[in-house]
């Protein structure tokens, strides 16, 4: 049976680990307002208002967070940027083709409060319906439940789009070629990754090319809080030593650095994130590259880390108060204890321990800051996967950690999907009201 499933493996692994440039709850923002504006056929002269309605955990996300390549925080340059000089097709990357004229633009309508961001009392967590007005003409889009699937389209007051959310058969047929978590366990993602034929994972390499470039970036520019570079900097006064932990935090903690801090490159996005991305990623290839793993290894390490950080991440909602960086990591964890000689049952202890270590993380929105969280859940994944591999880790007597790895991510989701919700409402709370 587990032959069956590694067909919707690529498939969701495909979906979910794509290019994204910039923080993706901006950036949804900007895509709607780029499709709208198309559906306009108008240009940035014509433009006479944006209004944004949001989700509660959308505007969590997107209030701090810097958008690429303006210098700016928040929602409503995302806006501006994307009904200027968004490409509509162009998804998570909506962005790429921005210029500081655009900036600019952007900025002075910005400044002539020609753009407004509020939040929608909806029950999608996450949620952006744009319009852009010009003159008397309007186009609304709403993208809803993953960053980039338009709900609907409004032209002129009229809905000439909408995705029919009781067409069963077509989210059956989803489900099926997507979504195999309900039949999979974390066994099953461990024979694929390691035995799946190299011809069909070896598409994964490019998280490696895309984040690793962003780790560069973070240590070569001044991004954010620059913890990857406060780092490298205390290496060259002596007062850390270089070395595989030092390594995995200085890199990971780069690449989020670049991202969170508004580099105009892609990071190599896992759930609908790029923070996710890169904490998939960095650890994994800090390790291949201290062991001196084959290019195969890295590639098979790469995806039972991509895998597995979907996996877990399948049984929470989108978005949650409980960190992603956290989930990511536990996928990079399986990554590395394997590339260190590890076997699944020594995995399955090293993300038992890290559930053990940092469930209670919580997300309180993007922000430069992250590259902290970000580091912080890689030196655990580097922590628990060397603890595992000497024999040691949490037990299922401890916590919400289960005697099996499985019930321990179930355990970790019914935590993220039930009480944290109030802790979700508390933290954007606290956010508005500072």
């Amino acid at each position: 049976m587990k032959h069956t499933l590694w067909p919707a493996f690529i498939d969701v692994v495909k979906r979910d680990v794509v290019p994204a440039l910039g923080c993706t709850e901006p950036v949804s923002v900007a895509l709607a307002a780029a499709i709208a504006v198309n559906k306009l056929n108008i240009n940035h002269q014509q433009i006479t208002g944006i209004e944004a309605f949001v989700s509660a955990n959308l505007m969590k996300n997107g209030m701090g967070v810097t958008v690429p390549g303006t210098g700016m925080v928040g929602l409503e340059i995302a806006a501006a940027t994307g009904a200027i000089a968004g490409d509509s097709q162009a998804q998570l990357e909506v962005l790429k083709n921005l210029t500081p004229e655009d900036v600019a633009i952007a900025k002075a309508m910005l400044d002539k409060k020609l753009v407004t961001v509020s939040v929608a009392n909806v029950s999608n967590i996450l949620y952006s319906k744009v319009t852009v007005f010009s003159g008397d003409r309007s186009a609304s889009v709403i993208i809803a439940d993953t960053h980039t699937h338009i709900l609907a389209i409004e032209e002129d007051g009229i809905t000439t789009y909408i995705a029919d959310p009781k067409n069963t058969t077509h989210l059956a047929k989803e489900k099926v070629n997507t979504n195999p978590f309900t039949d999979a366990c974390a066994q099953d993602i461990f024979d694929f990754a390691t035995q799946a034929p190299l011809a069909d994972i070896s598409f994964i390499e490019q998280a490696y090319q895309l984040n690793n470039a962003l780790s560069i970036e973070g240590l070569a520019g001044n991004y954010g809080l620059q913890v990857g570079a406060t780092f490298q900097r205390n290496i060259d006064r002596g007062l850390l030593s270089s070395g595989l932990l030092t390594d995995v935090l200085l890199r990971t903690a780069a690449a989020s650095d670049a991202r969170m801090g508004g580099a105009m490159k892609p990071a190599m996005s896992n759930s609908g994130s790029g923070n996710q991305g890169i904490a998939a990623t960095m650890p994994v290839v800090v390790v291949a590259e201290f062991i001196k793993a084959t290019n195969e290894q890295l590639i098979r390490a790469l995806m039972l880390s991509h895998l597995m950080a979907i996996y877990i991440k399948s049984h929470q909602n989108k978005l949650s108060a409980l960190c992603g960086a956290t989930t990511a990591s536990m996928g990079a964890v399986a990554g590395m204890t394997w590339l260190l000689g590890g076997n699944i049952q020594q995995i399955s202890a090293a993300i038992n321990s890290m559930i053990g270590d940092i469930a209670g993380m919580i997300c309180d929105g993007a922000k430069t800051s992250c590259a902290m969280k970000v580091s912080s859940s890689a030196g655990s994944a580097i922590k628990s996967a060397l603890m595992a591999l000497d024999g040691f880790s949490v037990t299922g007597n401890e916590g919400i950690v289960a005697n099996d790895v499985d019930s321990t991510i179930r355990n970790l989701s019914a935590l993220a999907n039930g009480s944290m919700t109030q802790t979700d409402v508390q933290i954007l709370d606290i956010m508005i009201n500072k």
